[in-house]
């Protein structure tokens, strides 16, 4: 899924990423089941979408989570949100990619 959004880092060192800044988020989200439910499928993927879209998209980070946005904490975020979810990838430009799988 895509989303907008700004949020800013706050870090122990100096960093651009401490000013407010926004991206367009490109998240994939991996889910697993031992047996798909009665409509045949692992988790509805507009189910993942409403949990995680309709809560963020064009949000400031900042104001509506309770931890440092960083993409390594809002991929564990948004793994704890979806309960057959055990992998998220969050994508905050070409070249910043964030995994976080869970135990």
């Amino acid at each position: 899924m895509e989303i907008a959004g700004c949020h800013h880092l706050t870090l122990d060192y100096p960093s651009k990423c401490s000013r407010r800044h926004g991206h367009n988020w490109v998240i994939t989200v991996w889910c697993k089941a031992r047996e798909l439910n009665a409509n045949g499928m692992v988790v509805d993927f507009s189910a993942i979408k409403e949990s995680v879209t309709s809560y963020l998209d064009h949000g400031d980070f900042n104001e509506l989570l309770p931890f440092n946005p960083t993409a390594e904490n809002i991929a564990r975020w948004i793994c704890e949100r979806i309960p057959q979810c055990y992998k998220v990838e969050v994508q905050e430009s070409e070249d910043n990619i964030a995994i976080y799988e869970a135990d």
